[in-house]
């Protein structure tokens, strides 16, 4: 009876702990001037991706983190243009992985190999929106871009080989 106690206990305080962990911006200071993204293949079969690009004004005072989209989460890269901020965001849907798997008879060697990762993603989005999330004054906050449109993909050529 006492574990049973106990262990609720500790769900419900680790349940408020998680509460103040994340906030969705409702009002931000951010302004969206445009977002798009368009999905690309390369030369090479099964190579593809989706590239995101954001821009923003009224970003200063703000570290951007990752993006949330179609599922996904990834590193943003970050770049101050005249009149506004770019943020860009590269999502890979590539068919073939770069593994190095470990196969042996000796099962222990196989230990070494790294377990794919079973994050869930923590936001209901339709396909055209996505979460940026972005520090300000040491807290981490999640705006949500709406409405982003799809361009026309782009196809890399195969190098020439000589």
């Amino acid at each position: 009876m006492k574990t049973i106690k106990f262990l609720s206990i500790l769900v419900i305080l680790l349940g408020f702990s998680q509460c103040g962990g994340s906030i969705l911006v409702k009002k931000s200071t951010l302004k969206v001037e445009k977002a798009f993204y368009n999905k690309w293949f390369g030369g090479q079969p099964g190579v593809s991706g989706t590239k995101v690009e954001i821009h923003l004004k009224d970003a200063s005072e703000v570290i951007f983190v990752a993006l949330y989209f179609q599922g996904k989460r990834t590193k943003v890269e970050v770049s101050q243009m005249e009149k506004f901020t770019r943020v860009i965001a590269h999502f890979s849907t590539s068919k073939r992985k770069n593994r190095n798997l470990i196969l042996d008879a000796d099962m222990t060697k196989e230990l070494e190999n790294t377990l794919p990762s079973l994050e869930e993603f923590p936001f209901q989005l339709k396909e055209n929106e996505a979460i940026l999330s972005y520090k300000k004054e040491n807290k981490t906050l999640y705006f949500k871009i709406e409405n982003i449109k799809k361009v026309q993909s782009i196809a890399f050529p195969s190098m020439n080989k000589k």
